[in-house]
């Protein structure tokens, strides 16, 4: 059994970022975001070249055997880290709550998926909660609203983290999301499942963030980014969307989500 690996008092903290399929394959862009402001905050930051998927979408679909094994392989990749960084709440909750209940009965496995499960992180949450770091000489003159991931925020609290981590930033108003906390209808799978329900549900979330009147959607979570975005710009709508991370990083000026991949 591999044990826990912590950092000593006063040390750098050797972390591991997890970049998730969707940074990779569409906005990498949220990658190196976030690789900056973790070494920002005094971390020592590793990409694992063997990361693929987290097994989100396996286990949506029913596939808990399929996702036992990539838990395995990503618990075995990820265990000589001090902790795990992840840019979306929903891969972090896939490693962080659900290779627990999954390895739950496999005596080999049980408490290495525990013991990764305590040091693994949704990145904002890291940044606030665990490195109470915020954003210096970072400044954007927008109006912005934020939108809350069902993962982060149902399952590993993220609310309050990404409003003081912006609110850092000069020239930057938050406005009023209304219904910030009601999903957007991407879902992982869901959304391939049931597309109309889906389509009908980010109309709604569209709608609403047009009448906030801000410049700028805001999330944690690339997935409910890309399916926001893209119902936007059907809309034509002028709202341009962002990770967090990018706008905390500075890269406020860069292209936006869904204008370049």
């Amino acid at each position: 059994m591999t044990l826990e690996i912590r950092p000593a008092e006063n040390s750098v903290p050797h972390v591991a970022l997890f970049a998730t399929c969707l940074v990779n394959a569409m906005r990498p862009a949220v990658g190196f975001a976030a690789l900056a402001l973790l070494e920002q905050a005094g971390c020592r930051v590793d990409v694992p070249q063997g990361q693929t998927c987290c097994g989100q979408p396996a286990l949506n679909s029913g596939d808990a055997e399929g996702t036992r094994q990539i838990a395995r392989r990503n618990i075995e990749m990820l265990e000589p880290f001090d902790h795990v960084v992840v840019p979306s709440g929903s891969c972090a909750a896939t490693i962080r709550l659900h290779y627990p209940e999954l390895l739950a009965h496999d005596p080999a496995w049980a408490a290495r998926a525990r013991n990764l499960a305590a040091r693994t992180h949704e990145l904002l949450s890291y940044l606030a909660d665990i490195r109470g770091w915020l954003p210096e000489g970072i400044s954007l003159e927008a109006s912005a609203t934020y939108h809350d991931s069902c993962s982060g925020l149902r399952e590993l609290g993220v609310k309050a983290q990404p409003r003081k981590l912006l609110a850092a930033v000069t020239d930057l108003t938050l406005r009023k999301l209304e219904g910030e906390e009601t999903c957007c209808g991407f879902g992982g799978t869901f959304c391939v499942k049931y597309p109309a329900i889906s389509n009908a549900i980010v109309d709604e979330k569209a709608v609403a963030v047009e009448a906030s009147g801000a410049a700028l959607l805001l999330g944690g979570d690339l997935g409910c980014l890309l399916n926001m975005a893209g119902k936007l710009h059907r809309r034509g709508a002028a709202v341009r969307a962002f990770h967090a991370a990018e706008i905390l990083a500075g890269m406020g000026d860069a292209p936006a989500i869904g204008e370049t991949l």
